[in-house]
């Protein structure tokens, strides 16, 4: 039987870049990474359309963690160990150079997960980290060591770390630990929304609204896209992530309120009545009003009762109304998920009770850590998650190099 001092499971984010850490903390301890695949790194790879979503430029940790769903509590004392400004300088240190795009999300200047991929795997190489590809992990038994039954026979460890990201089978081996694991659930998705409001109008952007589902207390605001098949943007990936609970029980199907102007519906009513003196000559459906795009505008107009022609002069009580309700308080019937890009987040992990956030170590067992998405924590998109991935691998490296 093979043995090694450290087994990393799992070649992705955070598995490689424990490994590497690990390495360089103990250069004495013999390593290997377990990856099922022929290769490893593919949620690197795709990220970011491609490009890799590296981190976000936010470098307070409480206000880091608002960004994390499940989690937000347990990070924040591991983002005090290491976070972005850290991940930044360990990109650097190698000869991979970050940007920071207007939004905050960061990204190599090469545009290419391709340099976080080559700078992994030559980081990997010149620290004898061992990466073996096609071994799938069967089974996990513990007597003084850990020994891992795989595709490729038995090997053995005296510290493992798991970093398997959503693997449902690794969850269902640590159940057979004691583990506990919350149901899986995703995280990030579009709405499905048919719509005569929309349908005609895919890629317009709203910039700034506010979105509620109604029966229930979620809520979130931003920019929100229109597509060919209902909605998308960080309004939308925001409450479907701080949702994915919720939303799972209601099997897609619920009801959100959009409030395109961020108006209450009595200041909308008022803003409205003066323009109906400034404007009279004029058609409504021509003049757009509160910055929103103009295809939105004309859409919401007719939605209201009124047609081209129709000019703000001869507007009645109930038309100011009913377009009023139309800005502020829209009802769109959600029937529905699309996945977003190549975004595969998902609640749900090993409970986090489980988990000691000092060291990434299992509070269960003695030398197994546990880092990524395996934990029951997952993030809003914008390279948040891979925050979480290098923070608890870097943490849990250290505490393994020990």
């Amino acid at each position: 039987m093979k043995f090694y001092d450290v087994i990393v499971v799992g070649g992705g984010a955070a598995g490689f870049f424990a490994a590497i850490n690990i390495a360089e903390f103990n250069p004495k301890l013999k390593i290997a990474i377990l990856e099922r695949g022929k290769e490893g790194l593919q949620k690197v790879k795709v990220s970011g359309g491609g490009r890799c979503n590296v981190t976000h430029a936010e470098f307070v940790p409480s206000e880091l963690v608002l960004n994390y769903p499940r989690g937000e509590k347990e990070l924040l004392g591991p983002f005090h160990q290491f976070m972005t400004g850290d991940t930044i300088e360990w990109f650097e240190k190698r000869g991979v150079n970050l940007k920071i795009e207007e939004d905050g999300r960061m990204f190599p200047i090469s545009d290419s997960s391709q340099t976080i991929i080559d700078c992994f795997l030559k980081e990997a190489q010149k620290h004898k980290v061992e990466i073996l590809y096609g071994h799938t992990l069967k089974s996990i038994k513990k007597n003084n060591i850990w020994n891992l039954e795989t595709s490729h026979g038995e090997i053995s460890t005296e510290k493992l770390l798991l970093a398997t990201g959503s693997n449902t089978k690794i969850w269902k081996i640590l159940e057979t630990l004691g583990h506990t694991i919350s149901a899986p659930v995703p995280s990030l998705f579009t709405f499905n929304i048919k719509d005569e409001r929309i349908t005609s109008i895919p890629g317009v952007v709203a910039s700034n609204v506010e979105v509620k589902v109604l029966s229930t207390d979620l809520w979130s605001e931003g920019p929100l896209l229109i597509t060919h098949w209902g909605m998308s943007a960080p309004a939308i990936l925001k409450l479907s992530a701080f949702g994915a609970i919720t939303l799972a029980k209601l099997d897609y199907k619920f009801q959100i309120e959009i409030n395109f102007i961020r108006q209450s519906f009595d200041d909308c009513m008022e803003n409205l009545k003066e323009l109906k003196h400034e404007l009279a000559k004029k058609t409504v459906f021509k003049s757009t009003q509160f910055e929103l795009p103009k295809r939105l505008w004309q859409q919401l107009v007719l939605a209201s009762g009124m047609n081209d022609k129709t000019r703000w002069a001869d507007l009645n009580k109930q038309q100011l109304e009913a377009l009023a309700q139309q800005l502020t308080q829209a009802v769109f019937n959600v029937d529905g998920k699309s996945t977003f890009k190549e975004e595969f987040v998902t609640a749900g992990g090993i409970d986090l009770k489980e988990v000691n956030f000092k060291t990434f170590e299992s509070r269960l067992h003695k030398n197994l850590y546990l880092a990524g998405e395996i934990l029951n924590i997952d993030a809003i998109t914008g390279g948040f998650n891979f925050q979480n991935a290098w923070t608890g691998a870097y943490i849990a490296a250290k505490a393994i190099s020990m």
